[in-house]
């Protein structure tokens, strides 16, 4: 089976505006045309367009290729949710100018599998959103071929859980949080706030005292919140600071290092791009990572590997005053990617390199596993 063709990501990304509009004009409204429309928009920010697309390419078919490779050496199946593209690990990035042939294959709730399924030498779970886990579980249990991340490991990410089982590990800090609803919310001041499940810090807010809850409570039409103590994580010169680490296979790789003025920080957000300073910071830090930082929490890094039980974690952490790991979140779906202009950011490609390598060293290992069996 040969899915539909679509442009991975990380090339639209890279797109001019004129390539766009190229790739979308002329084209028949199959099911390729509209799911490149929902990666486009998605990425414009417009998420209602976007997801009215998915629906579309998802009705004609819920297999899809990624920038097909001529000659793949390992061929991937991700098993994905229909939704935001903060739903699915965007693996894509990880795959990019590779010898792996990347398919996905969307699971439709209620709905069973296609009759035909791309052929593939080692799957992923690339679904992250709580809602979709039974099923996804329960369809994969008598897989033929390797699968990677683990359902179960997917739900220990959840936050409410997250630091249950991460909170008595050795140098590890982590906020206590639960899952609250609207009617029996219980203040904890200060403290942060966000709709159930949210990712990328929507709908994140931090509150202070019984009036900013009310007030945050006045604008949110959610029923059911994450609420976590607050951590005031500010460095001696008052800023924040954001590590993006990713294990695979347990062995940590550094990502980023996102300063920002904001307690929210993402890197986006960060205006990395706009600052030298913070830039040479950040590229004296994924320089001595291995050599300083790594060594001080490689404990605690491999506990949250066995833990989680997933081949392939996504961590945003921090490191408090007294040395320990601070760690915000932990799951399958962190953004890992060699996207950023490489006149500004020139020091991130070796250790990127590394990622891409060692994310495709775990596949064939998980192929040669099957193969001794």
């Amino acid at each position: 089976m040969a899915p539909p063709p679509i442009v991975s990501m990380p090339r639209l990304v890279r797109m001019s505006a004129a390539e766009i509009a190229e790739l979308i004009e002329g084209r028949p409204p199959d099911a390729g045309f509209f799911m490149n429309q929902y990666q486009i928009f998605s990425t414009l920010g417009n998420r209602g367009f976007a997801l009215a697309m998915q629906e579309k390419a998802l009705a004609l078919s819920t297999a899809f290729r990624i920038d097909a490779v001529r000659n793949p050496a390992i061929r991937l199946l991700a098993l994905m949710t229909p939704g935001d593209s903060s739903d699915n690990t965007p693996i894509e990035y990880l795959t990019e100018n590779s010898d792996i042939q990347l398919d996905l294959l969307y699971i439709l709730p209620g709905m069973p599998l296609p009759e035909a399924i791309p052929e593939h030498d080692v799957a992923i779970v690339a679904a992250g959103k709580r809602s979709s886990l039974d099923e996804m579980e329960e369809i994969i249990a008598n897989w033929p071929r390797p699968v990677l991340n683990p359902v179960d490991g997917i739900r220990r990410c959840a936050r409410e859980i997250l630091w249950q089982i991460l909170r008595d590990i050795p140098g590890l800090e982590i906020a206590p949080t639960t899952i609250e609803s609207r009617q029996s919310l219980t203040a904890n001041y200060p403290m942060t706030i966000r709709p159930l499940d949210s990712q990328a810090g929507q709908g994140l807010s931090r509150i202070e005292d019984a009036e900013d809850l009310k007030e945050y409570l006045t604008k949110s039409d959610a029923e059911f919140f994450h609420v976590s103590r607050f951590i005031d994580c500010r460095s001696r010169d008052g800023r924040y600071r954001k590590i993006r680490i990713v294990l695979i296979d347990g062995e940590p790789h550094v990502c980023h290092l996102a300063i920002n003025e904001h307690w929210i920080v993402h890197y986006g957000t960060s205006n990395m791009g706009m600052s030298a300073e913070k830039r040479c910071e950040e590229a004296g830090f994924m320089k001595r990572f291995e050599g300083e930082f790594l060594p001080r929490h490689r404990g605690a890094l491999n506990e949250i590997s066995r833990r989680t039980g997933l081949d392939y974690v996504v961590i945003d952490c921090a490191e408090t005053d007294d040395k320990k790991l601070l760690v915000f979140e932990a799951d399958n779906r962190g953004w890992v990617h060699a996207t950023d202009p490489m006149d500004l950011f020139p020091y991130k490609q070796e250790h990127m390199e590394k990622v891409f390598s060692a994310f495709r060293s775990m596949l064939i290992r998980a192929m040669r596993q099957t193969a001794i069996r």
